[in-house]
Protein backbone atom coordinates (compact mmCIF):
# COMPACT_ATOMS: atom_id res chain seq x y z
CA UNK A 1 0.00 0.00 0.00
CA UNK A 2 1.13 3.41 -0.63
CA UNK A 3 1.53 5.73 1.77
CA UNK A 4 2.98 9.63 1.24
CA UNK A 5 4.46 11.29 4.11
CA UNK A 6 3.79 15.19 5.24
CA UNK A 7 3.26 17.23 7.99
CA UNK A 8 -0.10 16.10 8.81
CA UNK A 9 0.75 12.26 8.01
CA UNK A 10 3.87 13.16 10.87
CA UNK A 11 1.75 14.98 13.30
CA UNK A 12 -1.22 12.28 13.39
CA UNK A 13 0.70 9.46 12.93
CA UNK A 14 -1.28 8.52 9.77
CA UNK A 15 0.21 6.70 6.17
CA UNK A 16 -2.35 8.97 3.53
CA UNK A 17 -2.34 13.18 4.34
CA UNK A 18 -6.31 12.50 3.87
CA UNK A 19 -9.28 12.98 6.87
CA UNK A 20 -12.76 12.44 6.04
CA UNK A 21 -15.43 15.42 6.37
CA UNK A 22 -17.74 15.40 9.06
CA UNK A 23 -20.47 15.48 7.09
CA UNK A 24 -24.07 15.79 8.56
CA UNK A 25 -26.69 12.61 8.86
CA UNK A 26 -24.08 10.55 6.05
CA UNK A 27 -20.31 10.46 7.99
CA UNK A 28 -21.24 8.35 10.87
CA UNK A 29 -18.96 5.83 12.91
CA UNK A 30 -18.54 2.97 10.51
CA UNK A 31 -16.92 5.05 7.79
CA UNK A 32 -15.02 6.77 10.09
CA UNK A 33 -13.52 3.89 11.46
CA UNK A 34 -13.06 2.49 7.47
CA UNK A 35 -11.24 5.76 6.66
CA UNK A 36 -8.84 5.58 10.05
CA UNK A 37 -8.20 1.96 9.51
CA UNK A 38 -7.22 2.56 5.92
CA UNK A 39 -4.59 5.01 7.46
CA UNK A 40 -6.26 8.19 7.16
CA UNK A 41 -8.90 9.88 9.86
CA UNK A 42 -12.57 9.65 10.19
CA UNK A 43 -14.66 12.24 11.50
CA UNK A 44 -18.13 11.69 12.60
CA UNK A 45 -20.38 14.52 11.75
CA UNK A 46 -21.75 16.13 15.19
CA UNK A 47 -24.33 17.45 12.70
CA UNK A 48 -27.37 19.89 14.68
CA UNK A 49 -26.54 18.02 17.74
CA UNK A 50 -28.29 14.28 18.45
CA UNK A 51 -26.73 12.92 22.49
CA UNK A 52 -28.05 9.50 21.33
CA UNK A 53 -26.98 9.11 17.44
CA UNK A 54 -23.75 10.26 18.64
CA UNK A 55 -22.93 7.83 21.13
CA UNK A 56 -24.26 5.07 18.28
CA UNK A 57 -21.75 6.29 15.76
CA UNK A 58 -18.88 5.96 18.52
CA UNK A 59 -19.72 2.47 19.14
CA UNK A 60 -19.87 1.75 15.53
CA UNK A 61 -16.63 3.07 15.40
CA UNK A 62 -15.38 -0.01 16.70
CA UNK A 63 -12.39 1.57 18.86
CA UNK A 64 -10.87 2.89 15.98
CA UNK A 65 -9.38 6.27 16.63
CA UNK A 66 -11.94 8.89 15.01
CA UNK A 67 -12.44 12.64 15.82
CA UNK A 68 -15.79 14.72 15.56
CA UNK A 69 -16.99 17.73 14.12
CA UNK A 70 -19.53 19.82 14.58
CA UNK A 71 -21.45 23.20 13.30
CA UNK A 72 -20.37 25.81 15.66
CA UNK A 73 -23.27 27.72 16.08
CA UNK A 74 -25.53 24.85 16.63
CA UNK A 75 -23.33 23.24 19.42
CA UNK A 76 -23.49 26.80 20.86
CA UNK A 77 -27.06 26.08 21.99
CA UNK A 78 -26.46 22.49 23.00
CA UNK A 79 -22.81 22.81 24.42
CA UNK A 80 -23.03 19.92 26.91
CA UNK A 81 -23.08 17.65 23.30
CA UNK A 82 -19.14 18.76 23.49
CA UNK A 83 -18.69 17.48 27.08
CA UNK A 84 -20.42 14.05 26.35
CA UNK A 85 -18.47 13.71 23.11
CA UNK A 86 -15.18 14.66 24.62
CA UNK A 87 -15.62 11.55 27.37
CA UNK A 88 -15.10 8.83 24.05
CA UNK A 89 -11.60 10.41 23.27
CA UNK A 90 -12.04 12.08 20.39
CA UNK A 91 -8.25 12.40 18.58
CA UNK A 92 -9.31 15.72 16.67
CA UNK A 93 -12.69 18.40 17.12
CA UNK A 94 -13.50 20.22 14.25
CA UNK A 95 -15.30 23.29 14.39
CA UNK A 96 -17.14 24.79 11.43
CA UNK A 97 -19.18 27.78 10.46
CA UNK A 98 -18.69 30.13 14.25
CA UNK A 99 -16.45 31.54 16.44
CA UNK A 100 -14.61 28.31 18.02
CA UNK A 101 -13.55 30.68 21.10
CA UNK A 102 -16.14 29.40 23.72
CA UNK A 103 -14.91 25.38 23.35
CA UNK A 104 -11.16 25.84 22.70
CA UNK A 105 -10.38 25.31 26.47
CA UNK A 106 -12.35 22.00 27.11
CA UNK A 107 -11.24 20.93 23.79
CA UNK A 108 -7.77 21.21 24.99
CA UNK A 109 -7.95 20.06 28.53
CA UNK A 110 -9.35 16.86 26.83
CA UNK A 111 -6.25 16.46 24.97
CA UNK A 112 -7.89 16.76 21.37
CA UNK A 113 -6.18 18.33 18.81
CA UNK A 114 -8.84 21.16 17.30
CA UNK A 115 -9.49 21.67 13.46
CA UNK A 116 -10.95 25.29 12.46
CA UNK A 117 -12.67 24.96 8.87
CA UNK A 118 -12.47 28.31 7.57
CA UNK A 119 -14.04 29.99 3.96
CA UNK A 120 -12.52 33.01 3.69
CA UNK A 121 -9.15 34.81 4.99
CA UNK A 122 -11.19 36.28 8.03
CA UNK A 123 -12.00 32.90 9.36
CA UNK A 124 -8.18 31.90 9.00
CA UNK A 125 -6.86 34.80 11.01
CA UNK A 126 -9.90 33.85 13.78
CA UNK A 127 -8.30 30.23 13.59
CA UNK A 128 -4.68 31.39 13.93
CA UNK A 129 -5.48 33.40 16.85
CA UNK A 130 -6.88 30.43 18.97
CA UNK A 131 -4.09 28.61 18.20
CA UNK A 132 -5.97 26.09 16.22
CA UNK A 133 -3.94 22.88 15.40
CA UNK A 134 -4.80 22.68 11.63
CA UNK A 135 -7.03 24.70 9.81
CA UNK A 136 -8.78 23.89 6.74
CA UNK A 137 -9.48 26.13 3.58
CA UNK A 138 -12.92 25.12 2.26
CA UNK A 139 -13.43 26.14 -1.36
CA UNK A 140 -17.10 26.91 -2.55
CA UNK A 141 -16.83 23.50 -4.60
CA UNK A 142 -17.54 21.40 -1.74
CA UNK A 143 -20.97 19.65 -0.59
CA UNK A 144 -23.02 20.81 1.89
CA UNK A 145 -22.78 24.24 3.56
CA UNK A 146 -19.99 26.69 2.48
CA UNK A 147 -19.13 30.45 1.52
CA UNK A 148 -17.87 31.98 -2.16
CA UNK A 149 -13.75 31.48 -2.34
CA UNK A 150 -12.81 28.98 -4.68
CA UNK A 151 -10.36 26.85 -3.52
CA UNK A 152 -7.21 27.16 -6.09
CA UNK A 153 -6.48 30.61 -4.92
CA UNK A 154 -8.12 30.35 -1.03
CA UNK A 155 -5.88 27.39 -0.40
CA UNK A 156 -2.39 29.51 -1.28
CA UNK A 157 -3.65 32.09 0.29
CA UNK A 158 -4.10 30.76 3.86
CA UNK A 159 -0.95 29.12 3.15
CA UNK A 160 1.03 32.45 2.48
CA UNK A 161 -0.65 33.70 5.99
CA UNK A 162 0.21 30.66 7.85
CA UNK A 163 3.95 30.52 6.80
CA UNK A 164 3.75 34.70 7.97
CA UNK A 165 1.81 34.30 11.44
CA UNK A 166 1.46 30.59 12.36
CA UNK A 167 3.86 27.94 10.47
CA UNK A 168 3.30 25.32 12.74
CA UNK A 169 0.05 25.22 12.11
CA UNK A 170 -0.91 22.29 9.61
CA UNK A 171 -3.09 23.26 6.40
CA UNK A 172 -6.03 20.94 4.88
CA UNK A 173 -7.82 21.67 1.63
CA UNK A 174 -11.23 21.24 1.00
CA UNK A 175 -13.76 21.52 -1.79
CA UNK A 176 -14.03 18.84 -4.93
CA UNK A 177 -11.07 16.74 -3.94
CA UNK A 178 -12.13 13.45 -5.46
CA UNK A 179 -8.86 11.63 -6.48
CA UNK A 180 -5.15 11.96 -6.38
CA UNK A 181 -5.18 14.85 -9.24
CA UNK A 182 -6.55 16.55 -6.12
CA UNK A 183 -4.64 15.74 -3.65
CA UNK A 184 -1.40 16.34 -5.36
CA UNK A 185 -2.95 19.82 -6.47
CA UNK A 186 -3.50 20.57 -2.98
CA UNK A 187 -0.04 19.61 -1.94
CA UNK A 188 1.80 21.89 -4.56
CA UNK A 189 -0.56 24.74 -3.44
CA UNK A 190 0.71 24.51 0.21
CA UNK A 191 -1.47 22.31 2.31
CA UNK A 192 -0.47 19.69 3.90
CA UNK A 193 -3.26 16.85 3.39
CA UNK A 194 -6.93 17.34 2.38
CA UNK A 195 -10.62 16.84 3.62
CA UNK A 196 -12.45 14.41 1.87
CA UNK A 197 -16.57 14.81 1.44
CA UNK A 198 -18.16 14.06 -1.55
CA UNK A 199 -16.07 11.06 -2.72
CA UNK A 200 -16.52 9.55 0.85
CA UNK A 201 -20.40 10.62 0.70
CA UNK A 202 -20.15 8.19 -2.18
CA UNK A 203 -18.93 5.46 -0.10
CA UNK A 204 -20.36 1.81 1.27
CA UNK A 205 -20.00 2.70 4.79
CA UNK A 206 -21.34 6.18 4.22
CA UNK A 207 -25.35 6.62 6.03
CA UNK A 208 -26.48 7.57 2.53
CA UNK A 209 -29.81 6.16 1.09
CA UNK A 210 -29.03 3.52 -2.03
CA UNK A 211 -31.63 6.25 -4.12
CA UNK A 212 -29.20 9.33 -3.67
CA UNK A 213 -25.81 7.11 -4.50
CA UNK A 214 -27.79 6.38 -7.72
CA UNK A 215 -28.26 10.11 -7.93
CA UNK A 216 -24.43 11.19 -8.09
CA UNK A 217 -23.18 8.66 -10.45
CA UNK A 218 -25.95 10.10 -13.12
CA UNK A 219 -24.89 13.62 -11.92
CA UNK A 220 -21.38 15.70 -13.33
CA UNK A 221 -19.95 18.63 -11.70
CA UNK A 222 -22.82 21.11 -13.74
CA UNK A 223 -25.10 19.24 -11.35
CA UNK A 224 -25.47 21.33 -8.43
CA UNK A 225 -25.88 24.51 -6.73
CA UNK A 226 -25.26 26.81 -3.83
CA UNK A 227 -29.16 27.58 -2.38
CA UNK A 228 -30.69 28.45 0.59
CA UNK A 229 -34.28 26.61 0.02
CA UNK A 230 -33.17 23.06 1.43
CA UNK A 231 -32.13 25.18 4.91
CA UNK A 232 -36.10 27.25 4.46
CA UNK A 233 -37.54 23.62 3.90
CA UNK A 234 -35.70 22.36 6.77
CA UNK A 235 -36.57 25.50 9.15
CA UNK A 236 -32.77 25.73 10.21
CA UNK A 237 -31.75 29.00 10.30
CA UNK A 238 -28.18 29.26 8.66
CA UNK A 239 -26.23 32.35 9.72
CA UNK A 240 -25.92 34.56 6.82
CA UNK A 241 -23.34 34.22 4.04
CA UNK A 242 -23.62 30.45 4.66
CA UNK A 243 -25.44 28.43 1.87
CA UNK A 244 -25.63 24.93 0.57
CA UNK A 245 -24.57 23.50 -2.26
CA UNK A 246 -26.97 20.23 -3.45
CA UNK A 247 -28.11 18.29 -6.58
CA UNK A 248 -30.04 20.33 -9.32
CA UNK A 249 -33.08 18.59 -8.88
CA UNK A 250 -36.67 19.00 -9.10
CA UNK A 251 -36.92 20.44 -5.70
CA UNK A 252 -34.31 22.69 -6.26
CA UNK A 253 -35.65 23.85 -9.55
CA UNK A 254 -39.20 24.62 -8.00
CA UNK A 255 -37.78 26.23 -5.07
CA UNK A 256 -34.69 28.44 -6.28
CA UNK A 257 -35.34 32.17 -6.58
CA UNK A 258 -38.55 31.34 -4.74
CA UNK A 259 -37.22 31.56 -1.24
CA UNK A 260 -40.15 34.13 -0.12
CA UNK A 261 -42.57 31.97 -1.66
CA UNK A 262 -41.01 28.59 -0.30
CA UNK A 263 -40.90 30.50 2.94
CA UNK A 264 -45.32 31.43 3.53
CA UNK A 265 -45.72 27.43 2.14
CA UNK A 266 -43.45 25.57 4.81
CA UNK A 267 -46.64 24.20 6.63
CA UNK A 268 -47.05 21.70 3.46
CA UNK A 269 -43.50 21.88 2.27
CA UNK A 270 -41.68 21.63 5.25
CA UNK A 271 -43.36 17.60 5.98
CA UNK A 272 -43.05 17.04 2.06
CA UNK A 273 -39.29 17.39 2.06
CA UNK A 274 -38.55 15.74 5.25
CA UNK A 275 -40.81 12.78 4.01
CA UNK A 276 -39.05 12.63 1.02
CA UNK A 277 -35.82 13.06 2.60
CA UNK A 278 -36.80 9.96 4.69
CA UNK A 279 -37.76 7.85 1.68
CA UNK A 280 -34.78 8.35 -0.26
CA UNK A 281 -36.03 10.64 -3.01
CA UNK A 282 -34.13 12.18 -5.01
CA UNK A 283 -36.10 14.90 -6.71
CA UNK A 284 -38.01 16.69 -3.45
CA UNK A 285 -35.55 17.15 -1.20
CA UNK A 286 -31.77 18.25 -1.00
CA UNK A 287 -29.18 15.62 -2.33
CA UNK A 288 -26.05 16.79 -0.49
CA UNK A 289 -23.16 16.67 -2.81
CA UNK A 290 -20.66 18.85 -4.65
CA UNK A 291 -19.02 19.36 -7.63
CA UNK A 292 -16.56 16.19 -7.39
CA UNK A 293 -19.71 14.52 -8.73
CA UNK A 294 -18.48 14.31 -12.08
CA UNK A 295 -15.11 12.50 -11.27
CA UNK A 296 -17.58 9.66 -9.55
CA UNK A 297 -18.54 7.17 -10.74
CA UNK A 298 -19.12 4.20 -8.55
CA UNK A 299 -19.64 3.22 -4.81
CA UNK A 300 -16.91 1.89 -3.13
CA UNK A 301 -15.19 1.07 0.49
CA UNK A 302 -13.85 3.79 2.12
CA UNK A 303 -10.80 2.18 2.33
CA UNK A 304 -10.31 1.89 -1.22
CA UNK A 305 -11.09 5.14 -1.80
CA UNK A 306 -8.55 6.35 0.60
CA UNK A 307 -5.79 4.42 -0.98
CA UNK A 308 -6.09 5.24 -4.40
CA UNK A 309 -6.27 8.61 -4.06
CA UNK A 310 -2.60 8.28 -2.54
CA UNK A 311 -1.36 5.99 -4.92
CA UNK A 312 -2.79 8.35 -7.84
CA UNK A 313 -1.29 11.50 -6.03
CA UNK A 314 1.87 9.95 -5.85
CA UNK A 315 2.36 8.79 -9.53
CA UNK A 316 0.82 12.52 -10.25
CA UNK A 317 3.80 14.19 -7.98
CA UNK A 318 6.46 11.46 -9.50
CA UNK A 319 5.50 12.86 -13.28
CA UNK A 320 7.23 16.45 -12.46
CA UNK A 321 9.71 14.80 -9.99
Amino acid sequence: MAALSTRLTRFWNLEHPILSAPMAFAGGGRLAAAVSRSGGLGLIGGGYGDPAWLEEQFEAAHGQSVGVGFITWSLRKSPSLLTDVLRHGPSAVMLSFGDPRPFVAEIRAAGARLICQCQDMEHVADAVDVQADAIIAQGAEAGGHGALRGAITLIPEAADYLRNHAPQTLLLAAGGIADGRGLAAALMLGADGVLVGTRLWASQEALVNLRHLEAIIETDGDGTIRTRVADIARQIAWPKGFTARIRRNAFTSRWHGRENELEQSLSAEGPAYRKAFAEGDPENTGVWFGEAAGLIHSIEPAGTIVERITAEALDCLKRYA
